[in-house]
């Protein structure tokens, strides 16, 4: 979804006034095609009411934070002036909602141009702005005068309906998380624990990044790899300094190298080698680093209350227990396992008919994936990656969201933007016209700008004291290469589902109707925020829909096949129980040194991986924990989530949807019971209310059983 950055996913977006511009769905590729040359005939305007500043200078950016930060401290010092025999909803609670809400766009517009800005001082100038800001939301969360006066209300008994309730919580709840409910010397020790944390993390994922071990190969050990390959690795060694190669190839340890091997390399020996040797990497430096890292997150959520860090990492999310993380990852374990055993023993049949009675390892999984999925699947990506349009696929896309969610979207021309490129649209209502909100769209690349597919919004949706509504806007970026010789771009077929996927997060900022700042847009339960946009995946396997969103580029009037969408179905999920078997034993991996102490990994690994990986040993002298990102930073504890989120969007999907692809009624009961609440509500009762029941596994085991090769 939206961008992941730093230690956790930077949220950003945008606010709105009135439509502009009538926008018809069946002349979004004309617009799309003429919008640079539009864009240099017409004036600018800033959307109205909007408080996001699209086109700042350096020295704009810098003085925008200092008033951003000297606002945050009036502010709060106010608040944390408030005797505490006086404390008030409206004296305590609304001032810092009401500062949330309106300078959220201010900082994203000093935050968002490291991303997009042409000028190189601009994006300098914007991150100088955002490590400001940063320093200064980290001082605030150290406030103790802010959190005794917003404690002393919660004892107070004033009423306030549900959502500002919550929201009073979720205040209450960042501080003492950050350990201003114990005592100084308590809190000084939190602080320095979370000092040596981070030190820790980054060294760890530094030394992934300084890692430049490789392998030489000869061109006959490499069969198999794609010519072009080849002939990559044959410049870039020719072009290295280092001439003692002996014409030997250089295979550098990095996933653009490792990736392509494993799944093309028809030597097996090759392949150990080059697993073993990834597997390797970092060993015993790593390892060190993370026996200290994970006993410092230990002794940090002892100091804060909690049994251990799993539990600590878990308690905001939908899990809230390491106990119904551990539950939840070997119920989906066991009941895969017939199904990963059948996938297991065709993979070892296809490597015993291609390489004899050498025995089957975790470095021939890729491979012999690929192999059976050449052999039992009649599809050709170089073909169908020509029915993709990329204008043709925004505009399918947007009349499934029309047809689905009741939305009408209108292109706002004149709007102000940074670049030629970029598009701006408003969402609306399809039955009443209301503005719902704006996005805008990013999507070529170009020189200094943000290489990932992400959404950021730059305004969260709110509701001021005065009952006016503040719209949400967000800003979907992308990098693909624009139009040659006046010819569409061509999306791959893995590209339209990103792209139908970052949508969905649009859809889902757009259509939130929160209250609070604080709840509106990716503000939600992180175990939560992926589930609509992986729920609606699924309309890109899906023949009817998928036929919208494609046109052969040489004649658009003709579509993806019946064949072709059930190839791409199959794809999806062929061998999805092995797979997901390996990812499972990572979460586990993560979630049991985290939820106990001084856990040898290369212990627990020698009898977790078979058990696991039914039978398969762990690679020799491998260990994952050396050099898996996700232990360090941004996911410590919560590498499960993926699936979490997967199983139950497949739940959905299967229960709501799989019948009606374009049902508007259940549409808009998903619109309006799971996408509008944002993070006001538990999202076990968002989904609930909407399934008429708890959710469950069981649809995601039934369909990836169904589907399976």
């Amino acid at each position: 979804m939206a961008k992941q950055d730093k230690k956790e996913r930077k949220i950003l977006a945008f606010t709105g006034g009135i439509a502009i511009a009538a926008f018809a769905l069946n002349l979004i590729i004309s617009a799309i095609h003429n919008n640079k040359q539009k864009n240099k005939n017409k004036s600018k305007k800033d959307i109205p009411g909007s408080n996001v500043r699209v086109n700042l200078t350096a020295s704009e950016i810098l003085k925008l934070a200092d008033q951003v930060i000297a606002k945050s401290k009036e502010v709060y010092s106010a608040v944390a002036s408030v005797s505490l025999d006086k404390v008030t909803y409206a004296n305590v609670i609304l001032p810092i909602a009401e500062l949330e809400a309106r300078q959220f766009p201010l900082v994203q517009s000093c935050v968002f141009q490291k991303m997009v800005a042409i000028s190189e001082e601009v994006r300098k100038a914007s991150a100088e702005a955002e490590k400001k800001i940063d320093d200064h939301i980290l001082m605030c969360s150290k406030r103790d005068d802010v959190y005794r006066v917003i404690k002393a209300f919660t004892t107070k008994g004033e009423w306030i309906n549900p959502e500002a309730e919550r929201y009073v919580q979720c205040l209450v709840q960042d501080f003492e998380r950050n350990g201003l409910n114990l005592s100084s010397s308590k809190r000084e020790e939190v602080q320095r624990l979370r000092a040596q944390i981070d030190e820790l993390s980054m060294r760890y994922i530094q030394n992934l990044n300084d890692d430049c071990t490789s392998l030489l190969f000869s061109e006959a050990d490499l069969l198999g790899l794609p010519p072009k390959f080849i002939q990559n690795l044959k410049m870039c060694t020719y072009q290295s300094l280092d001439k003692a190669n002996n014409g030997k190839l250089k295979i550098n340890l990095r996933g653009q190298h490792v990736s392509p091997l494993l799944e093309h390399c028809k030597v097996g020996s090759t392949r150990k080698m080059v697993a073993i040797a990834y597997g390797r990497r970092c060993g015993e430096t790593n390892l060190s680093l993370l026996e200290n890292l994970v006993q410092r997150r230990h002794k940090l959520a002892r100091l804060l209350g909690y049994s251990n860090y799993a539990d600590y990492a878990v308690e905001p999310r939908m899990a809230k227990m390491s106990a119904k993380v551990f539950e939840f990852l070997e119920n989906i374990s066991i009941s895969l396992t017939d199904l990963a055993t059948k996938e297991l023993a065709a993979l070892k049949d296809l490597k015993k008919q291609e390489e004899g009675q050498s025995p089957f390892g975790m470095e021939d999984l890729l491979y012999y994936v690929k192999r059976a999925e050449q052999q039992k699947l009649d599809l050709d990506y170089g073909v169908v990656n020509q029915y993709f349009p990329i204008s043709l696929v925004l505009s399918g896309i947007f009349k499934i969201f029309q047809d689905l969610f009741g939305l009408k979207f209108e292109e706002m021309a004149d709007a102000e933007v940074w670049h030629n490129d970029v598009l701006c649209f408003s969402a609306l209502d399809l039955s009443s016209s209301e503005l719902l909100g704006y996005f805008y769209l990013d999507l070529y690349a170009r020189e200094g700008k943000y290489d990932q597919t992400c959404v950021v919004s730059l305004q969260n949706g709110s509701l001021s004291s005065n009952g006016a509504r503040q719209m949400p806007v967000a800003l979907l970026l992308s990098h693909f290469q624009n139009e040659v010789d006046g010819s569409s771009r061509l999306l791959r077929f893995s590209e339209v589902v990103n792209l139908f996927h970052e949508l969905g997060h649009v859809v889902h900022h757009i259509c939130n109707r929160a209250s609070f700042a604080r709840f509106s847009g990716f503000h939600v339960d992180p175990d939560f925020v992926e589930i609509p946009s992986q729920v609606l995946e699924n309309w890109c396997y899906e023949s009817s829909t998928l036929k919208l969103m494609s046109g052969f580029h040489q004649d658009i009037t003709k579509p993806v096949t019946d064949e072709m969408c059930s190839s791409l179905k199959k794809r999806r999920d062929s061998f999805s129980a092995i797979k997901l078997k390996q990812e499972i034993l990572l979460c586990l991996l993560d979630q049991i040194i985290h939820s106990s102490e001084n856990v040898d990994t290369m212990e627990l690994l020698k009898h977790l991986h078979p058990k696991v990986m039914l039978g398969l040993p762990i690679l020799e002298g491998t260990n994952p924990a050396s050099s898996f990102p996700r232990l360090a930073i941004g996911y410590e504890a919560t590498c499960y989530s993926r699936i979490w989120s997967e199983v139950f969007a497949a739940d959905i999907f299967a229960t709501k949807f799989q019948d009606g692809l374009v049902n508007p009624h259940v549409g808009m009961q998903f619109r309006n019971k799971v996408l509008a609440p944002g993070g006001s509500k538990e999202p076990i009762e968002l989904l609930s209310d909407f399934l008429g029941r708890e959710p469950s596994i069981q649809a995601y085991i039934d369909n990836k059983t169904k589907n399976s090769l």
